[in-house]
């Protein structure tokens, strides 16, 4: 089901890209580049055909697709933004608070009684955030997390998506997309002290500490939570996108509770089967790559990182982290 960076599985025809341990288009048998199992996928009789590979124009034309099938987003008039003071490069880890004012001056709380603005919103609170502390999760959090998915499912950025990922020969049913989701999500691993302490929708949207210092914590509306609670202080951003309208793009950094945050881009104003949609998609089709697309016109990138160090389903990989790449 995934394209992995040393497997030609799913991969044959993919544009070359030196980022690529291994390749697997026609040209990699001349420059002795192929990955070791490009004869067993790419012949014309194997499973994964050039026409299943995901390509480069594929991602740039479905992320359009998603970003206009954001039906849930927010609208200008939802979020008011107060962006404050915009860091250079050379004091992005200086730790210093150069915006006595919050983020978010204004956002319009209707968007959260939405069905998956509310389920999301609901998982927040099932973590600790202090990696090395193992994880209970209960019989409600596990209806959580089932009633989350179902309500994406719902929404047409997620129907697209796996009507994409089914033509692709990725997945036969919904039902199983749903269930890998569920497992490369919200599954645990360690990511200290054997302890199974994380997961991919901890790291990502509800964020963690690990030596002292904030980890993962990509989410908008998880900020703006902790923002309104208090227990997020806004320092300074280094990056906005050139979108006019939401979803956005920001560089941030922030102090939560008194751990620090160099740098965490999120999505501003967009849903959350938006961001999980696209997270899932660049996972899926270019794991530990940069995963280039397009959103209105205009072209970003978001980097995902499988967790090697453990594996579910026949080898199959969590999610460590994804994140949008910011200059």
């Amino acid at each position: 089901l995934y394209t992995a960076p040393d497997s030609c599985e799913g991969r044959c025809g993919e544009p070359y890209s030196e980022q690529d341990e291994c390749h697997c288009h026609r040209g990699c048998q001349r420059a002795h580049s192929c990955c070791e199992d490009y004869h067993r996928h790419c012949q014309p009789e194997s499973f994964s055909r050039s026409q299943d590979a995901i390509t480069d124009q594929d991602l740039l034309q479905l992320s359009e697709q998603l970003y206009e099938a954001d039906h849930n987003r927010a609208q200008p008039r939802d979020i008011l933004l107060n962006p404050q003071y915009q860091a250079a490069p050379q004091e992005i880890g200086d730790q210093q608070d150069h915006c006595p004012q919050p983020l978010y001056k204004q956002v319009n709380e209707e968007l959260f009684s939405k069905p998956t603005y509310a389920s999301f919103i609901r998982l927040l609170d099932n973590y600790q955030r202090a990696t090395g502390r193992e994880e209970e999760v209960t019989a409600e959090e596990l209806r959580e997390q089932d009633n989350f998915l179902r309500e994406v499912m719902r929404t047409e950025v997620m129907k697209r998506l796996f009507s994409f990922l089914q033509a692709k020969n990725r997945y036969s049913s919904e039902q199983d997309f749903v269930a890998d989701l569920k497992e490369m999500w919200f599954g645990l691993y360690s990511r200290g002290d054997g302890q199974k302490d994380s997961s991919g929708f901890e790291h990502i949207f509800s964020g963690e500490v690990k030596k002292g210092k904030v980890s993962g914590f990509h989410n908008w509306i998880r900020f703006y939570l902790l923002e309104k609670q208090g227990a997020v202080n806004y320092f300074s951003h280094n990056f906005d996108g050139p979108w006019d309208s939401f979803p956005d793009v920001l560089g941030l950094q922030f102090s939560w509770e008194g751990f620090y945050k160099e740098l965490g881009s999120a999505f501003v104003g967009c849903s959350p089967e938006f961001e999980f949609g696209l997270y899932s998609l660049c996972f899926l089709a270019r794991p530990g790559r940069a995963c280039h697309l397009s959103l209105g016109g205009h072209r970003l990138s978001i980097q995902t990182y499988s967790w090697t160090k453990s594996t579910y389903g026949n080898g199959r990989r969590y999610i460590a982290t994804a994140y949008i790449i910011t200059p």
